[in-house]
Order: C-alpha cells, then sequence, then structure tokens
C-alpha cells in the first residue's frame, strides 16, 4: 500500500508539474479573428481589415501601406514563437519587440528581421535602443540615423517563398536570441529595452502569419 501511495504521489507530481508548464504558453492568436490585436495603417484612406485580416485560420496581410498589428499587452521575459509565409514575392517585414512609445511607422523598438533572406537579422529602432552583439556594442544615440542592422551570424536558413518558416525568439532579462528554422542565427546581451508590446509588420507584399504564442519567463 505504502508503496502504490508512493507511486501515486509521485505520478500527480509529474502531472502537475507538466500542467503548470502548459498553462505557461499563452496562444496571441485564436485562428478566429484579431480582437486581441490593435492594427495601425500609415495610410488614413485605407481600411485595418484591409490591411490585416483572418484567412483559413492565419493572418493575412496585403504588405501594402506599411502599418503593423500589435499586441494590446506588454511582455517583458518570454519565449516567443512566430510561424511566416510569403504569399507572393517576398520583399520586407519583421517580428518587432518590447516596442515602446506612440503608435506610429515605426515605433522605438527591438526588430527580429523577416526581410527576405535576412531573417535572423535584429534592427536596432529609434534612440536609446541598444544591444551587445559578438563583442560589439551598439547604441542609437540623439542624431544617429534612426536605424541600425546587425547581421546575422549564418547564412539564411529560411525556406523557398511559399512554404512556412518559424522563428522562436528568447528575451530574457535583457538577453535576445532568435532562432529561424531551428538555426540559432543572433545572439545579443545587454539590451537598452526590456518591456513592450510585440508587434508584426506589414511592409511591402502579402504575408501570412500562423500559429503565434508566447510562454513568459
Amino acid at each position: 500500500m505504502k508503496r502504490i501511495t508512493t507511486i501515486t504521489a509521485i505520478t500527480l507530481a509529474c502531472f502537475c508539474l507538466l500542467s503548470c508548464t502548459q498553462n505557461k504558453k499563452q496562444m496571441l492568436f485564436n485562428e478566429k479573428n484579431l480582437d486581441n490585436w490593435f492594427i495601425l495603417v500609415s495610410d488614413p484612406s485605407v481600411e485595418a481589415a484591409d490591411l490585416f485580416w483572418v484567412e483559413d485560420g492565419v493572418i493575412t496581410s496585403s504588405g501594402v501601406p506599411h502599418g503593423y498589428i500589435r499586441t494590446l499587452e506588454k511582455y517583458s521575459n518570454f519565449n516567443l514563437h512566430v510561424e511566416w509565409r510569403w504569399k507572393d514575392t517576398p520583399t520586407n517585414s519583421g517580428v518587432l519587440l518590447h516596442v515602446q512609445g506612440e503608435d506610429k511607422v515605426w515605433p522605438k523598438a527591438m526588430e527580429c528581421q523577416l526581410a527576405s533572406g535576412k531573417a535572423g537579422d535584429i534592427v536596432l529602432m529609434r534612440e536609446g535602443t541598444g544591444i551587445t552583439i559578438r563583442d560589439s556594442t551598439y547604441l542609437i544615440r540623439p542624431g544617429d540615423s534612426p536605424y541600425y542592422v546587425v547581421p546575422k551570424n549564418e547564412e539564411s536558413s529560411e525556406k523557398a517563398p511559399g512554404e512556412w518558416n518559424s522563428y522562436d525568439i528568447t528575451s530574457q532579462n535583457g538577453t535576445l536570441e532568435a532562432k529561424v528554422n531551428g538555426v540559432l542565427q543572433n545572439v545579443g546581451t545587454d539590451m537598452t529595452l526590456h518591456e513592450g508590446h510585440i508587434l508584426l509588420q506589414s511592409e511591402g507584399s502579402a504575408i501570412q502569419f500562423r500559429n503565434i504564442w508566447i510562454e513568459e519567463l
């Protein structure tokens, strides 16, 4: 009886641990609508629903004009998973982290690049954004260009246009890791941005997103 009780206790503990781990994963996209996202369109003559919409369970963006969807909530330490593919000719887009300040094209943030062939690049956006990558420290100072690109480590690990790709991004206590289709493309430390919204760009041509989830750390 004692042995059975011990086994039962261990089983329950494992189940509880597994449940707690699973509960940390939060779907940011419900595959039905964009009710929990804010949409910004740079051209006031274009309706938000004509720039971003849900089609067959995935988020679709026309890519034109420039704009974005961003989470209503802010996040700090997390694992983020995003899948994307190009519907037409690949151009440019991005996953922006720790988005701060007013909504505009483009806000202050740290970007994990989605431009075709450059997924894995890190882009600093706006004054005060900084990071250390491969023993070099980058910081946008007053009077500098508002954007600075730090190239990825490896050759492109993107799939052919029309195929689904995955971004796995970890941001924890100022450290940033970006994996594209499982390949670690960039690692940075000492980020100056630690909290903010998460944003997906419309920046050139039709792109789709799916299976977007976050695990807070």
